[in-house]
């Protein structure tokens, strides 16, 4: 991906967000300044997956912890000030997206998979998982959960691939030989496991919603899915969890396996909990999402094969 692809890319969905929003009724300037936000959270997420974008960052700030974290401080004080005027929500999103680059930059020069490494994570990672930060992105509630998403993707992008500079993330958009059947071949190989299983277990419903969808929000639920859900999974779950673990147990068919664990556990807490059946299919699904990952070395494909899923799942089954 090209930076005027990624540029396109970014226009047409803030544009997207903005009509919607319009129509949805808010049309105040806190709501402007809300997508204001939004548009540079969601631009840090997609330029830096352009390859050349993201040497160039990497050549321009090198490994300093003061350079780059700061992008998604301004954009987090900038909606507590002037959305919410919550001052106190401010400090907690400012720690958060400090706190990670100030504890990797104590592993500078280390090998990846210290417990800092694991610390940082942790620190991205939990907070969102039990909703603790979606407290500061209250308004509008329709931009509550990708605020919260892009603010994580940011805060984790800055600390492990600009500051750690963590090797093979595969934190790009570029299109190889080869992905194109990798990624039919995880989903078909995943569909034919999870869906009888799905339905064996009463997790799964079959309810297609493909005559009731139209075009554009077909459109926008699968836009939303990839970059907002699948993307960022993939990065926290393969490019950091299972990267990390892969040079701690020295196996990667290991990582694999834990990291697909941890993925799984990870969806326990949909309704109704304890939600075992969403449990044991988000691990199996982790799996395949990893292994894609694995053989090539590039969260693209996973994350195709991620969205690939739970499109399906929304459009097809109940």
């Amino acid at each position: 991906m090209k930076l005027p692809f990624a540029a396109a890319v970014w226009a047409a969905v803030v544009v997207f967000a903005a009509i919607l929003g319009i129509r949805l009724g808010y049309t105040s300037a806190r709501f402007g300044v809300a997508l204001l936000v939004a548009s540079a959270l969601f631009a840090f997420e997609l330029f830096l997956a352009a390859p050349s974008v993201l040497g160039k960052v990497q050549e321009l700030f090198g490994g300093r912890a003061g350079t780059i974290a700061p992008l998604v401080l301004i954009a987090i004080l900038v909606y507590s000030f002037c959305v919410t005027g919550d001052w106190r929500l401010g400090l907690i999103g400012a720690a958060y997206a400090v706190l990670p680059a100030l504890l990797l930059a104590r592993s500078a020069g280390r090998p990846p998979g210290t417990w800092e490494d694991y610390a940082a994570a942790l620190l991205i990672w939990l907070p969102v998982e039990f909703r603790w930060m979606y407290r500061i992105f209250p308004y509008p509630q329709e931009l509550t959960h990708t605020l919260t998403i892009l603010m994580a993707l940011g805060t984790g992008v800055a600390a492990f691939v600009v500051l750690r500079r963590l090797d093979d993330v595969g934190y790009a958009v570029e299109w190889r030989r080869g992905f194109g059947w990798n990624v039919a071949v995880h989903f078909i190989v995943f569909v034919c496991i999870a869906v009888p299983l799905g339905i064996k277990i009463g997790f799964l419903t079959f309810d297609p919603t493909l005559a009731r969808l139209h075009a554009l929000s077909a459109l926008g639920v699968a836009a939303g899915i990839t970059l907002f859900t699948a993307w960022p999974e993939e990065f926290l779950f393969r490019g950091i969890l299972q990267n990390l673990l892969s040079r701690s147990l020295k196996n990667r068919w290991a990582s694999l396996a834990v990291a697909s664990a941890i993925f799984g556990l990870s969806h326990i807490f949909h309704s109704p909990y304890p939600n075992w059946k969403y449990v044991l299919l988000a691990t199996v699904a982790g799996l395949f999402y990893g292994h894609a990952w694995m053989k090539t070395g590039s969260l693209l494909p996973g994350a195709l094969v991620h969205a690939l899923v739970d499109i399906s799942w929304h459009v097809v089954f109940r």
